[in-house]
């Protein structure tokens, strides 16, 4: 299935993507799962395909407002320098351990919404990312068990404040800007994507492609992360963990480059959508 969340007749809801129509599940389904928070927690992905499948009304994605495709995660865990070619334009070595980092949930964003650079800072930076969001609770989960533990996967872009992000050595400041971290446009469930290292992810900014990689690149792959992350917290149905993105951000190039007020900027994930972007300035 592919999922996605919306604003539709004032409220928030979400449904089954269907062409360019969203199937909402039936009223007696929605009123025990009310988000999809609620479904993965209820183990109910199964049901709400059912349910989908056998009614429900639909509508127009022209004519809804996207939410992040899970708004209210219990964790967002975001991982750093984990592909080789990232690690190699920061002029960082190899580390033996994932570098690990979280956002908050305020700092979600939708697709298609505004991100607002704030005024006082101009290095505004994208970070096309694979995101995975976890359906099955686990603690130390073995690297051989990892994938019966993922609901689905998204696009994130992890866009980040360079300046903020450099005050320390830890990157929470320039990280946890509101509403700067897109996520969606949708949730592909696992079944769907038998082979996540074949896909290929690309960032661009005003259709200039900025960053190409297949996903097989990373460092510490999924399996890898969720025994890892698992080992120190444990994982709850909805988590999101942001796998990290490749080389090409626009602060390590020569000369620097950043985004500004009126640019767009895509992740586009192989099988996974496009979660596209307009830049704005902060009042």
């Amino acid at each position: 299935m592919k999922l996605t969340s919306f604003i539709h007749a004032g409220q928030a809801t979400y449904g089954v993507v269907q062409g360019d129509h969203y199937r909402l599940p039936p009223a007696d389904f929605l009123g025990r799962h009310p988000d999809l928070l609620s479904v993965l927690r209820a183990d109910a992905l199964q049901e709400l395909e059912q349910a989908a499948a056998a009614g429900g009304s639909t509508v127009q994605a022209t004519a809804v407002r996207a939410l992040p495709v899970i708004p209210n995660p219990p964790k967002l865990i975001c991982v750093g320098l984990n592909y080789k070619t990232h690690v190699a334009e920061t002029k960082r070595g190899d580390s033996e351990y994932p570098s690990l980092f979280i956002r908050f949930n305020d700092t979600l964003a939708a697709h298609e919404d505004t991100v607002l650079r704030p005024a006082f800072s101009e290095r505004f930076d994208w970070e096309g990312e694979l995101a995975f969001v976890i359906g099955k609770a686990g603690r130390d989960i073995p690297k051989a068990q990892a994938f019966e533990h993922i609901a689905g996967y998204a696009c994130l872009n992890d866009i980040s404040v360079r300046d903020w992000q450099r005050h320390t050595h830890q990157f929470t400041p320039g990280k946890n800007f509101p509403g700067t971290a897109p996520f969606g446009p949708y949730l592909v469930t696992r079944d769907e994507v038998p082979d996540v290292t074949k896909l290929t992810l690309e960032t661009r900014v005003n259709g200039n492609v900025m960053q190409h990689a297949s996903i097989d690149d990373l460092i510490f792959n999924i399996p890898v992360l969720v025994e890892y992350i698992s080992r120190f917290t444990p994982l709850s149905p909805g988590d999101v963990i942001a796998t990290g993105t490749p080389g090409g951000v626009g602060d390590r190039r020569e000369p620097p480059l950043y985004m500004k007020e009126g640019d767009v900027v895509e992740v586009e994930i192989t099988g996974l959508g496009i979660l596209r972007n307009r830049i704005g300035t902060a009042a």
